[in-house]
């Protein structure tokens, strides 16, 4: 957390320098008036100046970004770079460039703990909750666009079979995609067995589904 006291003539004048040496908007800044100040005698004799304390608030998005640079750097993956993208109380952090392999990991197993470590800091210091999105060189995307053809590819052997396929064990995210692929399908239905992190999704003959199971939120 960046601090500076400042003193000037008037709290206002204080603040402005205080912003100043801060660099930052008014709006990212926590101002506590130390001393009003006092006018001397026909503004000559009897004076003190004002002092102000501020105190550069800390943005949760990134302190997340500063976090996932420094790991990235341990991994050996330095030459990464990281775009943030804000929607509220949302951000993606997209990843470009360094070794994708290594920083997605087996389906994408590295990526979803690099995520939730990133999702952790942020939510450290935000006053409401912030969710995070890491992601690398569009993985995301191209899962769920997997997770999809996968999802109908199943469908249709469920119906051609009359049997039930449980899939490998998937994050809840990517439960989700599944879920909602096949929610509108008249002849499947999916449910969830397991316990987290070896949860997994069946795809079943409608008329054998056992009562869906909710999903935690994300």
């Amino acid at each position: 957390m960046k601090e500076v006291t400042a003193t000037a003539a008037t709290t206002e004048e204080a603040v402005r320098l205080a912003l100043a040496q801060l660099g930052a908007p008014r709006e990212r800044v926590d101002i506590v008036v130390l001393d009003e100040g006092k006018r001397g005698w026909f503004g000559l004799f009897g004076g003190r100046p004002a002092v102000v304390k501020a105190v550069l608030k800390v943005d949760p998005i990134e302190e997340a970004v500063r976090f996932l640079e420094r790991v990235m750097a341990q991994m050996g993956a330095e030459g990464a770079s990281i775009e943030v993208v804000r929607r509220g109380k949302q951000a993606t952090l997209h990843v470009h460039g360094g070794p994708v392999g290594l920083l997605i990991g087996k389906h994408g197993q590295t990526l979803n703990a690099l995520q939730f470590l990133a999702q952790l800091v942020a939510n450290r210091y935000a006053d409401e909750y912030v969710s995070i999105v890491v992601d690398v060189e569009h993985y995301r995307e191209r899962r769920e666009k997997a997770l999809i053809e996968l999802a109908n590819k199943l469908a249709a052997q469920v119906v051609k079979t009359g049997k039930e396929i449980r899939l490998e064990p998937l994050p809840a995210h990517e439960r989700k995609i599944i879920h909602t692929a096949l929610a509108r399908h008249k002849r499947v239905s999916t449910y969830s067995v397991g316990v987290d992190p070896h949860r997994s999704i069946v795809v079943a003959p409608a008329m054998e589904t056992k009562a869906p199971t909710k999903e935690a939120p994300l």
